[in-house]
């Protein structure tokens, strides 16, 4: 519209010494464009730190567990700890070690038990075709989150076959609980570490929560060897578990209600994903994804309107409810 009147401007101004009608000079000035998108949440969207040493001398235990792990095979892609072998079936080789040298382990992200940790993803129970699908969308973009960018390479090489026997052994495991969450004013002052993992900082004492979901591990040193039985801690806004519910039943107006697509206790329907107790970090973050426009493909279009309307304290607060419910 701006350019179609500019050059009536230009057409009338020059043919007539550029005198133009004073409504038609208003019209001509720059158009408001729509309002830009908020930057995404720091908290949200964790940057990976600097690749350290680890260490391959000293190994580690857990508790009810007969294996041993140096810190390095814990952070190897291609040797991820499998504490508890007995917790699970027995996996797919590209789930316990993956295919060098792109084809990581999925263990290594989303551990054993399928539950991964915040910065990653929950796929235990999830269908095969969602999860197969899944993967499709990375390797062809149409996922491309600032936290997605891990799966590109994977999503790229590993084959039909792998990626079928991947999404089978997810797909059968039961669902464990995982993440407990808190309604809090404070947190611990946090530090990332290796993954985007988020851990208290020692000594660092507390600071205001305000609007941030902060997950913490259950157990610090257990989840730093990547234990498959100790999960997270999301710390949420007072409040937001109450707000988050009423938005996620379609009150107020801003967003239908979600049990429209993911059926009446939230715990999906054929492709459609389950909500429950998943990390609230990670919801937010699909959320907010998909309404900026970096979560694409079929299934992101069909939750474009759904997601139009709210902001990201609303999304939070969803995040915060759909938590808290029985997995």
């Amino acid at each position: 519209m701006r350019l179609a009147v500019a050059g009536v401007v230009a057409l009338l101004g020059v043919a007539a010494g550029g005198v133009v009608s004073g409504v038609l000079a208003q019209s001509a000035s720059p158009a408001p464009g729509p309002a830009a998108a908020p930057p995404n949440p720091e908290w949200a969207y964790p940057a990976n730190p600097p690749v350290a040493e680890f260490d391959a001398t000293v190994e580690h235990t857990l508790p009810g567990s007969s294996r041993k792990y140096t810190q390095a095979q814990v952070e190897n892609d291609f040797t991820p700890p499998d504490w508890f072998p007995e917790d699970h079936p027995p996996m797919p080789v590209v789930v316990a070690t993956g295919r060098a040298p792109a084809v990581k382990a999925c263990s290594k992200c989303h551990v054993t038990n399928g539950a991964g940790h915040p910065e990653s993803s929950d796929i235990a129970g999830m269908s095969e075709a969602y999860i197969i699908r899944q993967m499709t969308d990375f390797k062809e973009g149409r996922r491309k989150g600032a936290r997605a960018g891990s799966m590109f390479p994977i999503a790229k090489a590993v084959s039909d076959e792998e990626l079928r026997e991947a999404a089978r052994y997810y797909a059968a495991l039961p669902r464990v609980a995982w993440t407990r969450v808190v309604e809090t004013d404070t947190v611990p002052k946090t530090e990332l570490r290796v993954g985007g993992m988020r851990f208290p900082v020692a000594n660092g004492g507390t600071e205001p929560i305000g609007n941030r979901i902060i997950e913490l591990p259950e157990a610090p040193e257990r989840a730093h060897l990547r234990d498959s039985r100790m999960g997270f801690v999301a710390n949420v806004p007072v409040g937001s578990v109450k707000r988050g519910e009423a938005l996620v039943k379609g009150e107020g107006g801003l967003t239908p209600a979600c049990a429209t697509c993911h059926g009446q206790d939230l715990k999906g329907i054929g492709e459609v994903p389950y909500l429950t107790g998943r990390s609230p970090m990670y919801v937010f973050r699909q959320l907010n994804d998909i309404k900026i426009g970096t979560r694409a493909g079929p299934s992101a279009e069909l939750m474009q309107p759904v997601v139009a309307k709210l902001s990201q304290d609303d999304m939070l607060a969803i995040s915060a409810y759909l938590a808290t419910l029985p997995r």
